[in-house]
């Protein structure tokens, strides 16, 4: 059996019980030359619909990782990037609130550093329906305290659009330690601790409503990084 060609990228999408927002997603990526791999938390039918997808498809590389119960985004990403065989990967929220044509665009930014983050909070950014108001107060807080702790310069730590050399993710990926939305800061803090460059980018973002983080989650990521940052 001949080996196949090594995909342009490698995009994960963790994905928790997504099964009434995930068409919206499958539609941008119809025909695309890259993989895909699809990692399914919860009990729905996101499975089901992605392996649809896959079938009627049989040109696109899809794969799906179907996990039972709420593992956490850090371990699904981690999951998803050991099994990625492309030199750039990436990963994005399942409900397209950063389109797939925007991921495009930051992995088409890459060749100057090590990784590119999508950024809803420098200039050029373009929030086409924006979070409600006590949403972006926490948000802010939040960021402000992780710049604190761990001397990050970025102004979004969390939105769900990030692409990196995989080469600059293997650097770290096995001291990580995160399994759920405190992932990205901890990936963040140890490619910057690491030397490694990693650019802010603009980007057009649309609140898709039925956010994943609950508020219990901020607080628990909170006191996740806190012991993070003291080597607990």
């Amino acid at each position: 059996m001949p080996d196949l060609p090594t995909p342009p990228f490698t995009l994960v999408i963790p994905a928790y019980n997504e099964a009434e927002r995930i068409t919206s997603l499958l539609a941008q990526i119809e025909g695309v030359d890259g993989e895909f791999i699809f990692v399914c938390d919860g009990d729905d039918a996101t499975p089901r619909i992605v392996m649809q997808f896959a079938r009627a498809h049989p040109g696109m590389n899809v794969r799906c990782l179907h996990r039972a119960g709420r593992t956490g985004k850090g371990s699904a990403i981690r999951d998803g990037i050991s099994m990625a065989s492309a030199p750039l990967v990436g990963y994005m929220d399942a409900d397209a609130s950063t389109s797939f044509s925007q991921m495009r665009e930051l992995f088409s930014l890459i060749d100057g550093a090590d990784g590119v983050i999508g950024s809803r909070w420098v200039k050029g950014a373009f929030l086409e329906r924006p979070q409600g108001l006590f949403r972006r107060i926490e948000s802010r807080i939040f960021n402000v305290i992780v710049r604190v702790l761990f001397g990050l310069p970025f102004k979004d730590t969390q939105c769900g659009a990030k692409v990196f050399k995989k080469s600059a993710i293997d650097a770290v990926i096995k001291e990580m330690v995160s399994p759920g939305f405190e992932f990205d800061v901890e990936l963040l803090w140890r490619l910057h601790r690491g030397g490694f460059r990693i650019m802010e980018h603009p980007i057009a973002w649309r609140d898709t409503g039925s956010s994943r983080v609950r508020r219990r989650d901020g607080l628990g990521m909170l006191c996740s990084l806190a012991r993070l940052r003291m080597g607990r």
